[in-house]
């Protein structure tokens, strides 16, 4: 150690790793660590030598040792001309290296005074992040659409063409209502399909349901809305979007004929969300007498109607029913998506609006400036036009009546005494447990230790409590469009023999 006389050596310790090669023997790829003296402080020094270059590994060894605490606020480092000769390096590479740090505010470089460490703020570490949860080996639970299913070869083309075609303004930033191709197809597609009542100029490309949703929510709200009625038992989930746009829920009693109607006299609600096709998640189809009643109802209270139409189209014993907007479209915001039928991958849903109330839904939209990519939307707009997505929706009906009849016939097997209730549409399917038996979360916590995860309707009932909840006959709500390809088969036999070893102790 080299020491001046008459100056008192102060010392501070940190790592910086180098490896130096001079051209003339091996490279060696192991740090070398050494003391080095500037003369005025000492450094325990390792520098490892590094594509980018010593002056960058010096620097990220200075960044270290400050975060670490090595280095403290105020500490003094030494000059730049005995820290390149102690190192062996040119004296530019310390120079650009404390230039650097100081730039980014770690170091203080004052005349006459030298370089020390800035007063930088400490920050505890941050906390490991948490291992992701390990996802059940066979999952029945609702919601899902079979991702083996995802017409991949005809995405692909049509995306493929879509981009060599696409004109260069698809590539800027999107119109919030939508691309006008997109609006145009879906037009066309839901006035055959479900019967919409709508034009281009009136429909709301959204980024799936669930943003479609919040946007309706919030533009009710701007529009003077404050009380929202929801059908008990509903989405979990829709809930909570609607409740975040600042609206006050009521739950809108359910039973096997749907809504019941009757009762939103006495709710004080300005608006209303049903799921008339198919009931989420009983799985029933509003009746055609309280579908009148419901019309009537908000033509009387100047309410509006939101219809969630998520799986309207997969109807297997019949033809499905018609929209209940057709009956009235400018009373009904209509809302659709492709996460049912396609994939909730692509993120695109749309909304059929009333005229009046298209200006609000298209702020409340730029507001939360979020929707689907252009080259997506254009690329469905394709694919609605060349007959695809009809022909892969008759394709997921056929898939999806399968599996219902799998599940079916297996708890039928298995389990006699459990009933499985609601139209054979969508995909889900609701399987009455029989009372005085096992309740849902019994059955549901010991299906989990056999890692099979399901669903109980109790999750969804709203506006209960747990007196309430006992008082209601026990469900699951069995969800058949995962898991993918063949794992069903072997998810609905593993559900049949937990079951029936479930009702054989009971």
């Amino acid at each position: 150690m080299r020491r001046l006389p008459g100056v008192r050596r102060s010392r501070c310790l940190f790592p910086v790793r180098r490896c130096m090669h001079n051209g003339l023997v091996p490279r060696s790829s192991k740090p070398r660590t050494s003391w080095t003296s500037s003369g005025e402080l000492d450094f325990l020094v390792a520098l490892a030598d590094q594509a980018r270059g010593l002056s960058a590994a010096l620097q990220q060894a200075v960044r270290d040792a400050i975060r670490d605490g090595r280095l403290g606020s105020g500490q003094p480092l030494p000059s730049t001309r005995a820290l390149a000769s102690d190192l062996g390096v040119a004296r530019g590479t310390v120079v650009e290296a404390y230039g650097q740090l100081a730039a980014e505010g770690w170091l203080v470089a004052r005349q006459g005074l030298g370089t020390s460490v800035a007063d930088i703020q400490s920050v505890a570490p941050a906390p490991a992040e948490p291992p992701a949860a390990q996802a059940p080996r066979l999952d029945l639970r609702p919601g899902h659409a079979d991702p083996s299913s995802f017409p991949r070869q005809n995405w692909a083309a049509v995306t493929r063409k879509v981009l060599a075609e696409a004109p260069d303004e698809a590539f800027g930033y999107a119109d919030p209502r939508g691309r006008p191709e997109l609006r145009a197809a879906l037009a066309g597609y839901l006035g055959r399909a479900r019967a919409v009542r709508t034009t281009a100029a009136n429909l709301l490309v959204c980024s799936g349901a669930g943003h479609g949703m919040g946007v309706a929510f919030r533009a009710l709200a701007a529009r003077g809305a404050r009380v929202l009625a929801v059908e008990d038992p509903s989405s979990p989930r829709l809930r909570a979007i609607a409740a975040g746009a600042g609206l006050r829920l009521v739950p809108l009693p359910c039973d096997d004929l749907g809504a019941r109607v009757v009762a939103l006299p006495g709710l004080g609600a300005d608006a209303v969300v049903v799921t008339p096709a198919h009931q989420y998640p009983l799985g029933v189809t509003l009746a055609s007498r309280r579908r009148s009643e419901l019309l009537a109802w908000a033509r009387a209270s100047n309410a509006v109607l939101i219809e969630d139409d998520y799986d309207g189209e997969l109807r297997y014993d019949r033809q499905p029913v018609g929209a209940l907007q057709a009956l009235d479209p400018g009373r009904v915001i209509y809302a659709g998506t492709t996460s049912k039928s396609l994939s909730a991958a692509l993120r695109i849903g749309w909304l059929a609006v009333p005229p009046q109330l298209m200006d609000l839904l298209v702020d409340a939209c730029r507001q939360v400036s979020a929707w689907p990519s252009s080259l997506d939307q254009i690329a469905m707009a394709r694919f609605i036009e060349a007959g695809l997505f009809d022909r892969h929706i008759r394709r997921m009906r056929g898939i999806y009546r399968q599996r219902r009849d799998l599940l079916t016939a297996t708890l039928a097997a298995h389990v006699p005494m459990l009933r499985v209730t609601g139209i054979a549409a969508g995909g889900h399917a609701l399987v009455r447990l029989p009372p005085g038996g096992p309740g849902e979360d019994e059955v549901i916590n010991g299906a989990a230790r056999c890692d099979l995860a399901l669903e109980g309707l109790g999750g969804y009932r709203f506006g209960h409590d747990a007196a309430e909840l006992a008082r209601h006959e026990p469900a699951l709500v069995i969800g058949y469009g995962s898991p993918a390809g063949r794992s069903y088969r072997a998810a609905v036999a593993a559900l049949g023999d937990y079951l029936r070893s479930v009702y054989a102790r009971a």
